[in-house]
């Protein structure tokens, strides 16, 4: 696997993005720049991080392709087709979107989600997505959510059936998923049933951890890896028995010491097993 998270720099160029990478052990990175970027810089991101082994793992196009409003729908497409393009022109593993979502939040809770006719319109979507842009080494993938689609490995393979494109794989976000406390408690066996079934499909994945408070009715707050209960036992090794290149990204942590703090957790895990990140 390769091991990457955010990192933070005074001025952001390739030079410093890159040191910052490599100064942290990180072989794997998000793209800090996006489609409106020069040629240049395209180039000179990508061409550094190949010099240094740095994989360009994921492209963000975070939108609301499900927006009820059809002109925001249609401009959330739009930018998730340049988005793609994008990362397909940089050799990027794959470019990251969520489902959407019918409520008034993006990515929020609504009561139509599980309806049959979302699902369709969720393949539809990514049918057009990637047919209009033809990626050659990028794919596509939704980020699971715990209130809209794909939420469990049940969604995500329905969904890989209906749109039914080579370039649309998976993004496995275990945290995402866990929104009730049966599978807050019996979270290892879920990533174990998880990568069991989709596992061939899997490109990237994202490394948080979650607890479980006391509050009614229920609460489930995302925390730094290491102090939460998410299984790292089994979900480092479960994922390695995938691709070795695989990128697992630490994310949404808000300062260097807590990304250096989750960094050194995930280490120590791996070298537990003879993993290596």
């Amino acid at each position: 696997m390769r091991l990457g998270g955010y990192v933070f720099v005074d001025v952001l160029n390739p030079e410093t993005w890159i040191t910052k990478h490599v100064e942290k052990g990180f072989r794997s990175a998000v793209v800090p720049i996006n489609h409106t970027a020069s040629e240049t810089e395209k180039r000179d991101y990508q061409q550094i991080a190949l010099a240094h082994d740095v994989m360009l793992a994921e492209v963000g196009a975070w939108s609301n392709p499900l927006h009820t409003n059809i002109e925001k729908q249609r401009q959330a497409i739009d930018y998730l087709k340049k988005q793609l393009a994008f990362a397909d022109e940089l050799g990027a593993r794959v470019c990251i979107n969520i489902a959407g979502s019918l409520g008034t939040v993006w990515d929020g809770p609504h009561p139509d989600h599980y309806q049959m006719a979302t699902f369709e319109k969720i393949a539809t979507v990514v049918q057009e997505i990637i047919d209009d842009v033809q990626p050659k080494t990028t794919d596509f993938c939704l980020e699971m959510m715990p209130h809209t689609p794909p939420s469990d490995s049940f969604d995500y393979q329905k969904l890989i059936d209906w749109v039914n494109r080579d370039h649309f794989k998976v993004h496995f976000d275990p945290v995402n998923i866990i929104n009730s406390p049966k599978r807050y408690y019996k979270n290892g066996r879920m990533i174990e049933d998880f990568i069991e079934t989709l596992g061939p499909h899997i490109r990237s994945a994202h490394l948080k951890d979650i607890t479980l408070t006391g509050h009614l009715t229920v609460q489930l707050n995302e925390v730094i890896p290491g102090e939460g209960s998410l299984d790292y036992s089994i979900l480092l090794q479960s994922l390695n028995q995938l691709d070795p290149d695989l990128p697992v990204i630490i994310e949404h942590l808000n300062d260097e010491a807590s990304y250096d703090q989750a960094s050194a957790y995930i280490k120590s895990i791996a070298k537990q097993y003879a993993i290596t990140l």
